[in-house]
């Protein structure tokens, strides 16, 4: 059987690192010890669902995909996988071309 909680840390950490956070600040932001967002991180420990929807939205990840590494998938291809590997530094320039699109697309 996979270690969903192992997998879950692993791209717990992987967001985290991409952004440039600290398991300090996300501790903080979550509300709880470094200790225990550290042993979430390795697969010892899980989240509340309250918990689960803040990291999502700091991560700025989907649920689906920390969990379990789906993200609209059949949708989307294999374009969410890529923006997940954009470096924080070009986030805002695929946000405006994006918004370009939406626009362009409205008209």
């Amino acid at each position: 059987m996979q270690d969903y909680k192992h997998d879950m840390g692993l791209r717990i950490k992987q967001e985290r690192k991409r952004r440039g956070l600290t398991q300090e600040a996300m501790a903080e932001a979550l509300d709880i010890s470094v200790k225990h967002f550290s042993e979430v991180e390795r697969g010892l420990a899980g989240l509340s669902v309250e918990n689960l929807i803040k990291l999502s939205d700091l991560l700025g990840v989907s649920i689906d995909y920390i969990l379990k590494g789906k993200a609209d998938e059949e949708k989307w291809g294999c374009t969410l996988s890529a923006l997940r590997q954009t470096p924080k530094e070009k986030e805002d320039l695929i946000k405006t071309l994006i918004d370009i699109g939406i626009r362009l697309a409205k008209n």
